[in-house]
């Protein structure tokens, strides 16, 4: 209404009087019926829970129970002590609501954040719900839990033992430290490697989380694990990078990683670092057949594997006459328990990024891919890659692709 007055002709001083009463009346109607004043309980949780990070960081046991009401205190204490190897930077409460459950209780709604010191440079949200009670006019908690559809951090599985490299830090639940400090070394053996296809443009660290089970993964990445039944390992992270954003994890699946060779486990490893370097130009535009491709084309690099060798799957279509029409959907990668196929999906982006590294060469194939990925949508990036960067149409990379195919893999 205001807007619409000053833009409008001036009106005269009795109507202008009655216009700005019923405006007034109006914003004091709104503030009245719209808008319920903020429980006082909520500033008061919030000052517990800031003691409670400020007592995590400092290590200090007493300071951190005394928020625990005693029925949570045994819970609370086996927490402490599970990060005690967590190398914590920062430990953070945001309460965004309570509800009240009774006298004296209520359940916070609660974003809680970790960093860890030397990787992420922003914190790592969590939803979380906590329970309080109210004695001799204090608050204290009285339970924890995950919010639905929030992940189980590491500590919440077991007690956290951390081994750190020279360019990596592996945090484990469950697992031999002789295992942590094998995926340290290969850790920083990748980073190196990396460094060749990619340069020394990102923060050349990494984070890998090692839980216990396939199903602790799960937890993790607040999902049903056995989705996950035969990937060896997944890297997490935000394809919209800020200059506070959390590093990426590299989490490992214990029990796909451990039937894998020496070989392997070195692929696995550089593989996923490589998505830790590409993160801050992997965005929604960039198809998933590009990502991973180009993951496992630096992993590949230099070594003696022949394609044949690195892509069984996709030789055996080849060799029956099945030669894919046209390079695969980002849905192709999807974990449906279909092993054969998804190990075809990821072959072909694989010989896809081999072939422009073959053809146009390892500099142009960088450059096409973060190309992809600063294109401002989905539709059309790759399509302007191919034009500018190498100067040909999806049509005939396709046409080039499936020809590649069959030269390589017959």
């Amino acid at each position: 209404m205001v807007e619409r007055v000053c833009g409008a002709r001036r009106p005269g001083g009795a109507l202008l009087a009655l216009l700005l009463a019923l405006v007034a009346l109006a914003a004091l109607v709104g503030c009245s019926a719209g808008v319920r004043p903020a429980d006082p309980a909520l500033r008061e949780v919030q000052a517990v829970l800031d003691r409670q990070a400020r007592a995590l960081l400092d290590r200090d046991e007493t300071a951190w129970l005394a928020a625990a009401d005693p029925a949570h205190r045994a819970a609370a204490r086996t927490e402490f002590r599970r990060l005690a190897e967590v190398p914590l930077a920062g430990w953070s409460y945001r309460v965004t609501g309570v509800d009240r459950t009774g006298e004296g209780r209520l359940t916070a709604r609660v974003e809680r954040g970790h960093r860890i010191e030397g990787f992420d440079r922003g914190p790592l949200d969590a939803g979380r719900v906590m329970d309080f009670a109210e004695r001799d006019g204090r608050w204290y908690v009285t339970a924890e839990r995950p919010a639905d559809g929030a992940p189980r951090r590491l500590w919440e599985q077991g007690e956290v033992a951390a081994v750190r490299g020279a360019r990596s830090l592996v945090l484990g639940v469950g697992q031999d430290r002789d295992r942590l400090a094998e995926i340290a070394r290969l850790a920083d053996r990748a980073v190196p490697a990396v460094d060749a296809v990619w340069g020394p443009e990102w923060a050349r660290r990494v984070l890998v989380l090692v839980p216990a089970s396939l199903d602790a993964m799960g937890g993790l990445l607040a999902t049903d694990g056995s989705r996950y039944r035969g990937i060896a390992a997944v890297t997490t992270g935000e394809t919209e990078r800020s200059a506070a954003s959390p590093a990426d994890r590299v989490i490992v699946n214990p029990e796909a990683y451990g039937v894998l060779g020496a070989f392997g486990r070195e692929v696995i490893l550089t593989h996923e670092t490589v998505h830790v370097a590409t993160r801050a130009h992997t965005s929604p535009s960039t198809p998933v057949w590009l990502s991973e491709g180009f993951a496992d084309w630096a992993a590949y690099r230099g070594g003696d594997r022949t394609p044949a060798q690195a892509a069984p799957e996709l030789r055996r279509a080849v060799l029956a006459g099945e030669v894919p029409a046209a390079l695969p959907e980002d849905g192709d990668f999807a974990f449906t328990g279909d092993s054969e196929a998804l190990a075809r999906a990821y072959e072909s982006g694989w010989l896809a990024c081999a072939m422009i590294a073959d053809r146009w060469g390892e500099e142009r194939l960088t450059a096409f891919y973060r190309e992809v990925g600063a294109h401002p949508g989905r539709d059309g990036a790759v399509e302007s890659a191919l034009r500018k960067v190498l100067d040909t149409t999806p049509e005939e990379f396709t046409e080039d692709w499936r020809a590649y195919l069959r030269e390589r893999l017959a």
